[in-house]
């Protein structure tokens, strides 16, 4: 649903810098550049950025019954 506040393998926290990434990749930068610019050097932490999807905006179509 939304970015984790910290790495599952590491810890380290990663969620401050979820919109940069998002918003410069959307942009057209190459994202592992964006990556290394940003200091996520680790595989898990790299990994973590890759394979999320965005889904919070889905999600609050719906309401609680």
């Amino acid at each position: 649903m939304i970015i984790p506040i910290r790495c599952f393998s590491c810890g380290k926290p990663v969620a401050h810098l979820w919109e940069e990434y998002k918003e410069r990749v959307t942009k057209g930068e190459d994202p592992k550049k964006v990556m290394d610019s940003l200091g996520l050097e680790r595989y898990c932490c790299r990994s973590l950025f890759l394979g999320h999807v965005d889904l919070i905006d889905l999600a609050g179509e719906f309401k609680k019954s």
